[in-house]
C-alpha cells in the first residue's frame, strides 16, 4: 500500500484546482462567441468549439460513469447549440462533485473497466476521476496557446 505524506492533494482539492477554469472559459466564450469557430488541430479537432465539445463530453461521461448513470452517446452533445453546451458543463461539474461525496474512502480502489471497445483497461476509480481532471485542464491549455496563436487575448 502506498502512504501519503499529510500534505498530500486530495481528490476534492484537486478537483477544487481545476473547476475555476471552466466558469472562465464560459465566461469569455460569452464575450467572444465567435472563438468557437477559430480553426485548430488538437485532439482532433477542426475548431475551437469541437475542442470545447470533446472536454465536456469527457467530463460528463466519466461523471456518468463513475456515478453508474447511462452514458451521454458520443454524439450525444453534436446538436447543441453554444449556450447548451456551454451549460453542460455546469451539469457535468455538479455530477463530478456527486462522485466525490457518493464514493467511500473504500471504493476508490474498485477496478473500473472501461465500456467498450476498451475493456481490456481496467484502472481504478480513483485513477478514472483523476484522469478526467486532469485531462480536461490540459486541453483547456492547449486550447488557451492555440486560441492566443490566432489572435485572441
Amino acid at each position: 500500500m502506498i502512504t501519503q505524506p499529510a500534505d498530500a492533494l486530495t481528490l476534492s482539492e484537486l478537483l477544487g484546482y481545476a473547476e475555476p477554469d471552466w466558469p472562465r472559459w464560459r465566461d469569455w466564450f460569452d464575450r467572444n462567441p465567435a472563438a468557437l469557430d477559430v480553426p485548430i488541430d488538437i485532439a482532433g479537432a477542426g475548431c475551437a468549439r469541437d475542442l470545447v465539445k470533446h472536454i465536456v463530453l469527457v467530463d460528463l461521461r466519466y461523471a456518468e460513469w463513475l456515478l453508474g448513470e447511462p452514458l451521454t452517446p458520443p454524439d450525444g452533445l453534436d446538436a447543441l447549440s453554444s449556450a447548451a453546451l456551454l451549460a453542460v458543463a455546469d451539469r457535468a461539474y455538479s455530477m463530478l462533485h456527486r462522485v466525490l461525496e457518493a464514493t467511500s474512502d473504500a471504493r476508490w480502489a474498485d477496478v473500473m473497466p472501461f465500456p467498450k471497445p476498451m475493456e481490456h483497461v481496467k484502472p481504478t476509480r480513483r485513477k478514472c476521476f483523476i484522469h478526467v481532471v486532469v485531462h480536461s485542464t490540459r486541453h483547456w491549455a492547449q486550447l488557451a496557446t492555440a486560441l492566443r496563436a490566432a489572435g485572441h487575448a
